[in-house]
């Protein structure tokens, strides 16, 4: 059963699936019955099935009349795509927080430390954690609500996690990589943009 907290009920079972589907407790391909969920956490139907709507439109679940509610077998290239998106968004994310970040990195470097800690460990579920905070936090600095909003509608945690935990992708050093960032936006570089825009592909998994 779900614990009362702060977030929606929506948000906890939205969680609760994507876990699952993370963990392998849902394979792809494989059905997502909405009542057993309903059931097993004590909640109603209609709030599971607002929790799997918000989940096909990251397309990690697809649905149909005959077939019911299904998990995609999501490829490289499809989420290939989707860090293309991303990238373009934080590229502007990181040219209108320049100015903000190289006065102040200090709520960067938290997650950077906590990085440092999550290599040497070869923890892949901090890795992810800290990866997606490093990026939100940029793309708050850069003060723009749309933004904002359109970032956190792609899923990016979903899709650092499926990169990692699915398709194995593999970096030299998630801290470092995210360092080398602090220090090009504390240095005011004009090539930013860029910079980021070429990190997030960097991390995107290949076809």
């Amino acid at each position: 059963m779900i614990p009362p907290a702060s977030h929606s009920l929506r948000e906890q079972i939205r969680a609760h699936i994507v876990e699952g589907i993370l963990s392998g407790r849902w394979q792809p391909g494989e059905r997502i019955v909405e009542r057993r969920i309903a059931a097993e956490l004590h909640v109603g139907q209609t709030t599971v099935r607002e929790a799997l709507r918000e989940l096909e439109s990251l397309r990690l679940i697809e649905s149909s009349h005959y077939k019911g509610v299904r998990v995609r077998s999501l490829t490289a290239a499809d989420l290939e795509e989707s860090y293309l998106v991303r990238a373009g968004l934080e590229q502007i994310a990181a040219e209108l927080a320049v100015g903000r970040l190289a006065e102040d990195c200090s709520l960067l470097k938290v997650h950077v430390t906590a990085l440092y800690e999550a290599d040497r460990a070869n923890d892949g579920t901090q890795q992810v954690r800290h990866t997606v905070a490093f990026h939100r936090e940029l793309v708050q600095a850069a003060g723009n609500g749309v933004l904002m909003h359109t970032w956190e509608g792609l899923g990016i945690e979903v899709l650092t996690a499926l990169s990692i935990r699915w398709l194995g992708t593999v970096h030299k050093s998630y801290a470092e990589e995210h360092d080398e960032l602090i220090q090009a936006f504390q240095r005011r570089d004009p090539a930013i943009g860029s910079l980021v825009r070429d990190h997030v592909l960097g991390c995107a998994p290949r076809a």
